[in-house]
């Protein structure tokens, strides 16, 4: 058997069932990166962007791209989330960015990895969609997962050695 879940003894593609899985409290942590030119840093600060506020535009998208995971990931389990916080931190010096980190939790039978990435990745979209006029060059990087908590797996945190 493919030790990657998301294939049936045959080789295809399928959704895991969870069905016998309990129910536990689960936690996962993304975060990620938009670095720009230093103008547009500027305009986000300052709040006087074109089209409004970008980061409280970018922090609502971004809830809502962890509730709609399941419908632009074609595996994902739709889940009942108790909880998902998007944060903004601004670069001071060097290269001139926005991290984002996106926290997401769920009590239930499966994890919310997907839709903390999810949420990460439709953020710092938003923020592109809404600065692209003045810095077509921005670049999205680093997104990954930070730490994930809960389920069989238990506990996971980046940088840890790869299990097995």
């Amino acid at each position: 058997m493919s030790p990657l879940t998301h294939f049936d003894a045959q080789g295809q593609a399928h959704m895991v069932d969870v069905a016998g899985k309990p129910a536990t409290h689960r936690v996962a942590v993304a975060t990620g990166r938009i670095e720009m030119q230093a103008s547009t840093l500027a305009l986000i600060e300052s709040g006087t962007a074109k089209k409004g506020d970008v980061l409280g535009i970018a922090r609502i998208a971004g809830i809502q791209a962890a509730k709609k995971t399941s419908d632009l990931i074609p595996l994902c389990h739709p889940l009942a989330l108790t909880r998902v916080a998007v944060a903004f931190a601004i670069a001071e010096g060097g290269v001139p960015q926005v991290a984002c980190t996106a926290t997401v939790e769920t009590v239930g039978p499966t994890g919310v990895e997907m839709e903390a990435l999810t949420a990460v990745q439709v953020a710092l979209l938003t923020i592109y969609d809404m600065c692209k006029a003045v810095d077509r060059g921005m670049t999205i990087n680093g997104v990954h997962l930070l730490e994930k908590h809960g389920g069989k797996s238990g506990s996971y945190t980046a940088g840890d050695p790869p299990a097995g």
